[in-house]
């Protein structure tokens, strides 16, 4: 939740246009893109791996497309970052769901037959939250030359 927020607080205050405001060529990354990126990465390990749903019934991710997989980054536009943010904001709420009706230790394959316990998803996601926050400094800095703690 902290890192989750983190995320949230960096990009606050912006206009859609800041939020997609691009890093430096020919980097792809913008803050909503990292937002997006995270609705994919909540989806994928709490409602796909851990919820056992798949894609059939959690359906797919929603900006990583096999036509590009880099979609979450690239295909950013101003006129769909509410929508964006309201995405990431639900799927935080189904993973929380999720992390409610399992323990630490409950193991839950993956399509790809992999293993993993709620304890490690927690452990990458903080990670993986960590590393795009420090992304999320730079850009934010870039933008109006706000720095957060």
């Amino acid at each position: 939740d902290y890192h989750r927020e983190t995320l949230a607080m960096k990009c606050d205050g912006l206009s859609a246009d800041q939020w997609c405001r691009r890093s430096v060529p020919p980097s792809s990354m913008s803050l909503i893109g990292l937002v997006r990126h995270m609705a994919d990465v909540e989806r994928n390990w709490f409602q796909r791996v851990l919820s056992g749903l798949g894609d059939d019934l959690a359906g797919p991710i929603f900006y990583q497309r096999v036509v590009n997989p880099d979609g979450d980054f690239d295909d950013v536009d101003p006129t769909t970052v509410e929508a964006d943010i309201a995405t990431w904001r639900r799927e935080i709420a189904a993973a929380d769901v999720v992390i409610a009706g399992i323990d630490l230790d409950d193991r839950r394959s993956s399509a790809l037959g992999n293993e993993f316990d709620l304890r490690w998803v927690l452990i990458h996601m903080i990670e993986e939250y960590a590393r795009h926050n420090g992304h999320a400094d730079l850009l934010r800095e870039a933008i109006d030359g706000t720095t957060g703690d």
